[in-house]
Parts: structure tokens; sequence; C-alpha cells
């Protein structure tokens, strides 16, 4: 069974590679998107660590000169993608560091896997080989100037206070529809919007399962508005209506500097590389630290517009735990991730965080970030536990996914209480993380 489902993952791998790069799922997401394709790229690192890089430098090949790396890369064979806003929708072109054709990009980032993977990568090649290839050094010799170039751009453009904590600007670049974002989103005063048709909605069986029109509005008055600015991160940090400091973006920062830390060896970078490293990581974990709700027992995001924090039970207030943190606080955490607000509930099919807590007024079983469950979610948290000597925990979420995927297929994301799989078959990060959980021997409910 478990070398039925290895296939299953690899087969989806290949059938949406793109020749170089991967398609997040191939009706709904044609694109290469980042943090997916970060993962993904972990995926791959178990059949072909050189094609594992090669799918990352897809993506460094799109960076802007400030150092981002674009959320979208927009795949210029997509026929009538699903996917909407397309590329001429981002009007890049008015940002003076934007790519140049013929490479497309939206204008915003996600969160920064990168580094995180490119390790990865490396430790399994080194495990299959038992050394790295030349091929292998020289790609991470090439990624690592461009990895600092991305850690110096979030710590700096999207941090000038220094807090500690990334600075997002538009609900992508988080968690998508997650009620995280709603009081945002309330308080704006969305102008015109240019006529649009949503492809989305005829790629998938219940429109239901996507954000609302209002909310789409709303995404794309943000995007006008970024489009105003020109996509510069001081005006937009001075005039833009939507500015929130994410902690599960900053806490997958902090575990990203780690990583960036340890190739800046491997590389053997300046001194002053890993001084500058070192700071951003210790910054990141005091920030999250101070974002702690003693209440909630869960680390809450901070809307700079009203200045205060944003009280919601989601899965992000897992954040902590990714970013590493002390005894008392990664107990609390695993206390409330093993309660009636996340996988103690009761109604759960599989004992599996729902993206918002069931007993959130917000939450919606089958939309998107606002209530099912995610195997990407299910990663980070295996994936943290592991390093905090937490292997027998880190196995529960690993075991329980891979019934879930074993049991449904490799979806985009599953109701939390039937098991349904809305949203995207044959997700590509989906066969990423099944083939890293594989990896790490047969889940201990499979026969």
């Amino acid at each position: 069974m478990t070398e039925t489902m290895h296939e299953q993952a690899a087969e989806i791998l290949r059938r949406n590679d793109a020749d170089g790069w991967t398609m997040a799922a191939p009706t709904l997401y044609p694109h290469q998107w980042s943090w997916d394709s970060a993962i993904i790229a972990v995926g791959w690192a178990h059949l072909d660590p050189e094609r594992a890089m090669r799918e990352l430098e897809h993506l460094y090949a799109a960076q802007w000169d400030n150092g981002k790396l674009p959320h979208i890369v927009f795949n210029p064979d997509a026929d009538d993608p699903a996917e909407f806003p397309e590329a001429h929708w981002w009007d890049c072109s008015v940002a003076s560091g934007a790519p140049p054709p013929p490479i497309r990009t939206s204008g915003l980032c996600q969160p920064p896997v990168h580094a995180s993977a490119v390790l990865r990568i490396c430790r399994l090649a080194e495990r299959r080989d038992g050394r790295l290839s030349e091929t292998m050094r020289r790609s991470l010799s090439g990624a690592y100037p461009r990895l600092l170039a991305w850690h110096r751009y979030l710590a700096s453009e999207r941090d000038p206070e220094g807090s500690g904590l990334v600075t997002i600007y538009h609900p992508w670049e988080g968690l998508d529809n997650s009620p995280r974002w709603d009081a945002a989103l309330d308080r704006l005063t969305v102008g015109t919007v240019p006529a649009y048709r949503r492809r989305d909605l005829q790629a998938v069986d219940d429109p239901a399962e996507r954000p609302s029109e209002q909310e789409y509005r709303r995404y794309l008055w943000l995007v006008e508005l970024l489009k105003r600015a020109r996509y510069d991160d001081g005006e937009i940090q001075r005039s833009h209506p939507f500015l929130i400091k994410d902690v599960f973006f900053s806490a997958i920062f902090v575990a990203a500097n780690e990583a960036l830390l340890e190739l800046s060896r491997h590389v053997e970078a300046p001194e002053d590389d890993r001084r500058e490293i070192t700071r951003w990581i210790e910054r990141g974990r005091r920030a999250l630290a101070d974002r702690w709700d003693p209440e909630l027992q869960l680390c809450l995001d901070y809307d700079l517009r009203v200045d205060r924090p944003i009280r919601v039970r989601t899965v992000a207030g897992f954040a902590p735990l990714v970013a590493g943190t002390d005894p008392v606080h990664r107990r609390a955490l695993l206390e409330q991730l093993d309660s009636r607000f996340f996988t103690g509930h009761p109604d759960l099919r599989w004992p599996l965080p729902p993206s918002t807590s069931p007993e959130d007024p917000a939450f919606d079983p089958r939309n998107y970030w606002r209530g099912p469950t995610w195997p990407v979610v299910n990663w980070f948290i295996w994936e943290a536990l592991q390093p905090a000597g937490e292997h027998e925990r880190a196995a529960r979420p690993r075991d329980a996914a891979l019934e879930q995927i074993q049991a449904v297929g490799f979806s985009e994301y599953f109701e939390p209480f039937t098991g349904e799989p809305p949203g995207a078959a044959s997700q590509s990060w989906t066969a990423a993380v099944a083939l890293e959980w594989l990896a790490e021997g047969p889940a201990l409910s499979l026969k």
C-alpha cells in the first residue's frame, strides 16, 4: 500500500511537470506558485534531487531586483486558465524592479519556504548518494545569493520597523480567505474595479467552496491600489489600507532563516551574512512570543492600521511551533491543538486541524481556509515537532494525513467532518508532502 501511494504521488508530480517546473494543479492552478513550488521541490527530491533544484531555479529566474520572489510565475502555455487574475491584470511593468518579458509574474509574495526546501533537498541528496554531486554543489552556490536577497527583502522592506514580523499587503500573501482578514477587508471602501470574469467558479463543483464575490472584489481592489503605488514598498507602507503582521508567514521566515544559516556554512559565506541571519532569527522569535494571547493560548496576527491583534482561532495561531519556541509555549500549543477547538473536536473525520476552528463563528467546513483541513498544514506541524524531540507526537498528524489521502486522494484540502475532497484534485504539493511522509517509514495505521 505504501508503495502504491508513493507511485501515485510520483505520477502526479510527473504529470504536472511543465518542463522544469510544476503546475500546482493542472486545471485550477496551471502556473508556478511560490510556496507551492518550494514544497513541491521537496517532493521531487525524493525522486530526483537535481530536478528538485531546477524547480526552484525556474522561480529564481523571476526574482525581482529588490529580492522579492513573486507569488505567481505565469505559465505562457496555459490555455484560458481557471485562475484569475491573469498576468496582464497585475501590470507589473509599472514597477521598476519587475523582471522583463517574456517572464510574467504577480506583484505579491508568499511565505518563504524556499531556503528550508533547499536544505532538505541537499540532505536527501547526501543521504542517497553519500555526498553532493558537482551539479548539486553548483545549484546550491547559485541558490544561496538568491535566497539571501529574498530574505533581506522580507527583513527590510516587509518589516521596516524591525519588529521581527513580516507585513503582508494582501490576503493572497497569507492564507487567502482566512477569517483572519475579515475585519481589515470589511473596513475597505472599494472603488472602481475593471470588469472581470471568474473562471475559478467553473472549475469547481460547488462555487461555495471559493471566496465570495464580495471578497473577490475587495481582493481585486487591493491589487488596484498596489498597482497605483507601483508596487513600491515604501509607498505601500504609507498608504495601503491592508497592512497586517502575519505570524504564520513570520514563523516560516524564522525557520527559513535557520535553514539559510546552515546553507551559509555550506557555501562558506562571509561571517557578516551569518551574523545578519542570526539577528533575523532572534528578532523573529522574540516578536512571535510578544504576540502570544494567554486567553486563546495561540499566537495572533497584528493589524497595523488599527493597532490591535486579530483574535480569531485558526491554524496560524500555532506559528511558534513552526518557528521553534520554549517548552512552556510548546506545551500550551500542543494542548490547544489537541483540544475541542482543533483536533479534539468530536465530529472530525480524522484528528487533523481544521484551518479555522469549528468553534469559531467564521468556520465554514467547505470554504478554502475557513474550515477545511490541508495536508500542507499537517506537514508544517509534523516538520516543526521533530526538532523539538516530539517524534511520537509528530507521527500522529502524519499517520492521520496519510490515511486521509489514502481514503480520498491527493486533494488540495478536505472537508473536516465528512472527509470529502473539495478544491483541486491531483494537487502537486499534496503529492509532495505524501512523498515526505512515506520516506520516513510507513504510517503506523497503514496496513
